[in-house]
C-alpha cells in the first residue's frame, strides 16, 4: 500500500483509498483512486484541452499474506473515450531471494497502449522492491531502537560509610 509515491513513477501525485477490508482467508482487499499527472505532448493537449492534464486510475488490489502475493488490477477512468487500458499485475517473492527484497511479476495488459505500458512494467517492479527495501530498513531501525531503549534496571547505589 506504500507503493506511491516512489522515485520510479513520480507522475502519481495522489492516492485515495475508496474501500478496504479483510476477507475470511485473511487477504486485504483495497480499492484506490490514483491521481496522476503526465507530461503530455503539446499536440495531445491541443486535442484534449490544456486543463485536462490529470488522469485518474481505479486500482483494485489483493494482498495475500499466506501466499505472499500482491495482485493489482487497474484501469483508467479518464480519457476512456480516447483510450482504454486494463492492467493486471501479480507480484510474489523471487524464488532465489531469501531476504525477500526482490520480487517477480506477471503482467496482463489489454487496450490500445498495451505495448508502451508493458515497456514500463519494470518500473513498477522496481518501485515495489524499493518499498520492500524501505520497509525492511524501517523495521531494522525500529528493532534497533527498541533494543537500545530497553536497558537493564540500574543497580542500587552502594555507599560506603
Amino acid at each position: 500500500m506504500q507503493k506511491y509515491p516512489n522515485p520510479m513513477n513520480p507522475s502519481v501525485i495522489g492516492v485515495d483509498v475508496l474501500d478496504r477490508d479483510i476477507d475470511k482467508q485473511g487477504r486485504l482487499h483495497s480499492t484506490r483512486l490514483l491521481s496522476t499527472e503526465w507530461g503530455l505532448p503539446s499536440i495531445v493537449k491541443s486535442i484534449i484541452g490544456n486543463s485536462r492534464s490529470y488522469t485518474y486510475i481505479q486500482e483494485q488490489s489483493v494482498v495475500d499474506p499466506i501466499e505472499k502475493t500482491f495482485e493489482l488490477q487497474s484501469s483508467n477512468i479518464t480519457f476512456t473515450n480516447l483510450v482504454s487500458v486494463d492492467e493486471k499485475l501479480t507480484y510474489k517473492p523471487h524464488p532465489e531471494d531469501k531476504d525477500n527484497e526482490r520480487s517477480q511479476s506477471q503482467q496482463l495488459l489489454g487496450g490500445v497502449m498495451a505495448s508502451s505500458i508493458s515497456a514500463n512494467a519494470g518500473k513498477g517492479r522496481e518501485a515495489l522492491e524499493w518499498v520492500i527495501r524501505r520497509l525492511n530498513a524501517e523495521i531494522e531501525e525500529l528493532t534497533a531502537t527498541a533494543r537500545g531503549s530497553i536497558r537493564p534496571p540500574m543497580a542500587a547505589a552502594v555507599t560506603e560509610k
